[in-house]
């Protein structure tokens, strides 16, 4: 399964250009909160990607172990104690999954899909995500007392990486983490944009009746991945 490779070679050559922290890995012991837990604007000491700022967030997934050799957490920027006013943010997971566990057509779709939602299953105390699907931004408010209690990516990661590891199907995940004002989240956005489209085009093979490749709105983006195309026609 190649679907992604290509996008995710596109994101790591952005983000390995830059300079980088590797933060530890395998450290859970951050609590974790209910799901109705809210940080108000009273108790959070800022906003990644407030006031419009830019805020990215996407899931990827390969079966290619050179791509995600094991757990990792990277960032690239400020770390949380760091940090004093809502900054950019982005948060790029890129997750290696055994193949033969997603299975085919429609069950393929629901398994990237169940991935990415892993984010709306992910409450760390004083870390609280918020998601516009439809804007494609992803916010995150940093309470008070969590930021004074010791929170930072590292604890905050690990718990992400924990929360994909509940899936079977999971064998590796490597977490980039980017609050650098200057770093080109265009770009970020137009990969996670990218990835987007080629989730959407697997389910649109998957449902349309449309044989005819030049009739198919989608035919670019089939076109330039891999693995679509056999997709369509061995459907």
């Amino acid at each position: 399964m190649k679907l992604f490779d290509e996008t995710i070679i596109k994101l790591q050559m952005l983000l390995k250009a830059e300079e980088c922290r590797e933060l530890p890995v395998s450290d859970t012991s951050w609590p974790e909160v209910s799901d109705r837990s809210m940080i108000l604007r009273s108790d959070m000491a800022y906003e990644l990607g407030g006031e419009g700022l830019p805020a990215v967030g996407c899931t990827l997934i390969t079966a290619d172990k050179s791509i995600v050799p094991g757990d990792a957490v990277t960032l690239i920027g400020r770390d949380l104690p760091e940090i004093r006013k809502d900054v950019p943010y982005a948060r790029i997971a890129l997750v290696r999954v055994d193949e033969d566990t997603l299975g085919e057509g429609q069950a393929l779709y629901q398994a990237i899909r169940a991935l990415e939602y892993t984010r709306y299953h992910f409450y760390p105390k004083g870390f609280m995500m918020r998601v516009s699907a439809s804007r494609g931004k992803e916010t995150v408010r940093i309470g008070k007392d969590a930021l004074a209690g010791g929170l930072d990516f590292a604890k905050t990661g690990n718990r992400m990486i924990s929360a994909f590891h509940k899936k079977a199907s999971v064998e590796a995940v490597h977490l980039y983490y980017v609050t650098k004002e200057t770093f080109d989240y265009k770009a970020l956005e137009r990969c996670a944009k990218e990835a987007e489209n080629i989730t959407k085009t697997i389910d649109h093979i998957l449902k349309s009746t449309i044989m005819d490749c030049n009739a198919c709105s989608l035919q670019k983006v089939c076109d330039e991945v891999e693995g679509l195309k056999e997709l369509h026609f061995t459907r």
